[in-house]
């Protein structure tokens, strides 16, 4: 059911768009509005002169030889593992090409129990290749080198999203800032100027387990005073809804292209928790659309380490797509 921002709360619910071998393609889609739309964000989009573009290398001012430093993409990637450090073994759903490598990077470091699929129904050993699409090596079109831990139809994953034993990485083509996001239509709901993907899954993914943010252009255009349309519910929302709705709500970071942000604040307002290195705090200020609450001292993202580079580099994503996906 779809609502608009300022009526009815949508229903507690999942789509099977969210959790079918389409997810891989939501963050996408979701966030098209912003990307087709939004210049790119302020600050330096890497932290190291990258090699020359040619046909298969990093576009210009990237870096990801061995020899470099981290690349913005590569700091995203760690920032989006963080999300999942500890969770232990539940499903984890990324949804866009940064967060299945921060989740991917998990599994093979800080979360090493952490279930991941191949957007069907297969459950994948850690290190594997990826579903078709997604950076890594393949040996074959076949998925012949996959190593498949379980199996995990459709229908079982219900079961997850309403036991809480899930952690989503969703986009968000606007979020306010109480963490209500939107994914569904830009504009009045009634006469949208432009038609996204609906709600899909963000409700129940919201009311049930722990959901984080991927946001690879942070603008004021996506970090808005007010949603044109609530799909994911933010604590504001939440704690309207009673003690039933807020028992399992957890929205745990958003992580944008220049920071990563919490709501670990006394009203559940969003907070700064850290800027990546090249980026300011003023520059997260000026690409958002609402008061952030700002510490009096805003630590730097942490770098990747020597082996997650490594990881990185060598084995989840050798052809450097990441660096594609940050402005």
């Amino acid at each position: 059911m779809t609502t608009p921002a300022s009526g009815k709360q949508p229903s507690p619910g999942v789509s099977p768009a969210v959790d079918g071998k389409l997810v891989p393609t939501e963050e996408h889609q979701a966030s098209h509005h912003e990307r087709s739309a939004t210049a790119p964000a302020a600050g330096p989009g890497a932290l190291a002169a990258g090699p020359a573009a040619g046909p298969g290398a990093p576009a210009p001012g990237r870096a990801s030889s061995a020899e470099s430093g981290p690349s913005r993409a590569e700091v995203c990637v760690v920032a989006c593992a963080e999300a999942w450090r500890g969770d232990g073994a539940i499903l984890a759903s990324p949804m866009g090409l940064i967060p299945t490598l921060g989740a991917r990077l998990a599994q093979l470091t800080c979360s090493p129990a952490l279930l991941l699929t191949d957007g069907e129904a297969s459950l994948l050993a850690p290190g594997h290749p990826g579903p078709p699409g997604y950076p890594g090596p393949r040996a074959e079109a076949d998925g012949a080198d996959r190593v498949v831990e379980g199996w995990l139809p459709y229908r079982a994953v219900f079961t997850m999203v309403a036991a809480g034993l899930r952690h989503v990485m969703m986009g968000a083509a606007q979020i306010d800032k109480f963490g209500n996001q939107n994914i569904s239509c830009i504009g009045d709901w009634a006469r949208p100027r432009a038609q996204l993907l609906g709600v899909r899954g963000a409700p129940g993914n919201t009311i049930n387990h722990p959901v984080s943010y991927w946001v690879p252009r942070h603008s004021p255009r996506v970090f808005v005073d007010r949603v044109d349309m609530v799909s994911g519910i933010g604590y504001d929302r939440a704690a309207g809804l009673g003690p039933q709705a807020t028992r399992f709500h957890e929205l745990r970071v958003v992580v944008t292209n220049l920071a990563v942000l919490d709501f670990q604040t006394p009203d559940h307002t969003m907070r700064l928790r850290s800027v990546h290195p090249g980026a300011t705090p003023g520059d997260v200020i000026a690409a958002t659309g609402f008061p952030l609450a700002v510490p009096d001292e805003v630590p730097a993202t942490r770098r990747p380490t020597a082996r997650e580079l490594a990881l990185i580099r060598g084995q989840l994503d050798p052809a450097a797509l990441r660096d594609r996906e940050i402005p």
